[in-house]
């Protein structure tokens, strides 16, 4: 019963944002995509409650080239590049902001994460030429299936499966697979229990993240 509530919200939810959808197709058009959808993601952002949940799922359905079933991005998250992809069940607490990203099944973002799209967007060489008129560079970032990010971490590089990064974190440097990470910027301190080549006694230490 709960599962076809779910079912019938979310179809009630992609009939509401269709205007929305429509109009932002429109501004696709005219001005393109990169320069149509943050307006539309700063808008969707500041609906409130489980409705604006809902709604905001069901825009980035019709606009993001993955957004998974079960996903949960609460108020406040804003999403800078439409390529952006949102696998099943990933939630995002209030306020992230996230760019070119690749979110896989099952993360957890924490309040107020940033995901950059890397350390070099701008280029710092020159002093003859204004930061904001130099070259840099946008690599994407994954952050791997359920991982865990903790508040109010910065995250510039790709993050492995089964991580736990901690809160207000700023990962520099791939994280490597069901590693736990933490500080600024952020180390391996061990790997998860359970992992390959985890010691045999590793227990897998609560990371304040909330």
């Amino acid at each position: 019963m709960k599962r076809s509530l779910k079912h019938l919200a979310d179809g009630l939810a992609l009939l509401l944002v269709l205007p929305a959808f429509l109009l932002y197709r429109a501004g696709a058009l005219v001005l393109g995509r990169q320069k149509a959808f943050p307006g539309w993601s700063q808008a969707l952002s500041l609906l409130p409650g489980l409705s604006g949940a809902y709604l905001r799922r069901a825009f980035y359905r019709l606009v993001l080239p993955r957004c998974g079933e079960g996903c949960c991005l609460s108020f406040g998250v804003i999403f800078s590049h439409p390529t952006a992809e949102v696998g099943k069940d990933v939630y995002v607490g209030p306020f992230g902001c996230l760019g070119d990203v690749t979110l896989e099944d099952d993360v957890l973002l924490g309040s107020h994460v940033s995901i950059m799209n890397g350390a070099g967007q701008h280029g710092t060489e020159r002093l003859d030429v204004p930061i904001r008129e130099q070259p840099g560079s946008w690599p994407r970032v994954t952050i791997g299936r359920d991982s865990w990010v903790g508040d109010r971490a910065v995250v510039l590089a790709d993050v492995g499966k089964h991580c736990v990064i901690g809160a207000g974190s700023v990962v520099t440097k791939p994280v490597p697979d069901y590693a736990v990470a933490v500080g600024a910027p952020a180390k391996v301190v061990r790997l998860r229990a359970g992992a390959p080549g985890a010691s045999p006694d590793a227990r897998t230490e609560e990371v304040e993240s909330r």
